[in-house]
């Protein structure tokens, strides 16, 4: 864990508290050393945090609000409403992290702000991301992150079952089902495939290589001069 984030942590475990919370407890439920405590204890007093207390004791903080990160009223409505739609619409693991995110800046918001914020006036339905689709959208994830090739059985628009073994470049949601995005190994060309009709996924051992004729972009690029529409895309890396 980051310094950074161990002093955010650190804040968060002593704010509003009716009661000191003592170094030792600190250091076990943030992995580190009663010495390490001390430090950031200081640290955070010298930097203007108003924390009570004294070794042997324990420590706490009355009252204190972190400025909010500079954000207005539609800013963060507009960060709780990605989080949410991150949530329902991806895996696991990156919902995870978008609702740690969204506590992170919950934690030091003032208390009428954060119920400014909550009240957002969207619902985003997770009906149809199940768990097979959670799954499968977890292992294209790390697929295309990684640059590795995968190879999956995939149902076509009439049912039709076929083989495939591709180069993942990425995932877009066109408004209405996910699409995985790939330059097609048998074909040598992009094609599209929706993903609540990819079947038996499997990550394979050998990796890709994008370029300038073979990557997200260059294919958003084709489909915006084809269809003559403006989609915002990623630069290639």
């Amino acid at each position: 864990m980051h310094k950074s984030e161990r002093l955010f942590q650190l804040v968060n475990m002593l704010k509003g508290r009716r009661f000191a919370v003592t170094a030792n407890e600190l250091a076990n439920r943030l992995q580190v050393s009663q010495r390490t405590i001390y430090r950031d204890i200081q640290h955070l007093q010298s930097s203007g945090v108003p924390i009570e207390g004294d070794t042997g004791v324990g420590y706490l903080i009355t009252h204190y609000d972190l400025p909010p990160m500079m954000f207005t009223l539609e800013e963060l409505q507009a960060l709780l409403l990605g989080s949410k739609m991150v949530s329902a619409w991806t895996d696991p693991q990156l919902a995870a992290k978008a609702q740690a995110a969204i506590a992170k800046i919950n934690a030091v918001l003032p208390e009428k702000l954060k119920q400014q914020v909550e009240e957002l006036p969207y619902l985003v339905s997770a009906f149809n991301h199940d768990k097979t689709h959670q799954e499968i959208t977890l292992q294209l994830r790390k697929a295309i992150t990684n640059k590795t090739c995968i190879e999956f059985h995939y149902l076509d628009v009439n049912q039709q079952p076929s083989h495939r073994i591709v180069d993942p470049l990425g995932l877009v949601y066109w408004g209405a089902k996910w699409t995985l995005i790939a330059h097609c190994q048998l074909r040598n060309d992009y094609r599209e495939f929706r993903l609540d009709r990819i079947q038996s996924i499997t990550s394979l051992a050998n990796t890709f290589n994008t370029s300038s004729h073979k990557s997200l972009s260059h294919y958003i690029e084709l489909v915006k001069a084809k269809y003559h529409v403006d989609i915002d895309c990623p630069e290639n890396k």
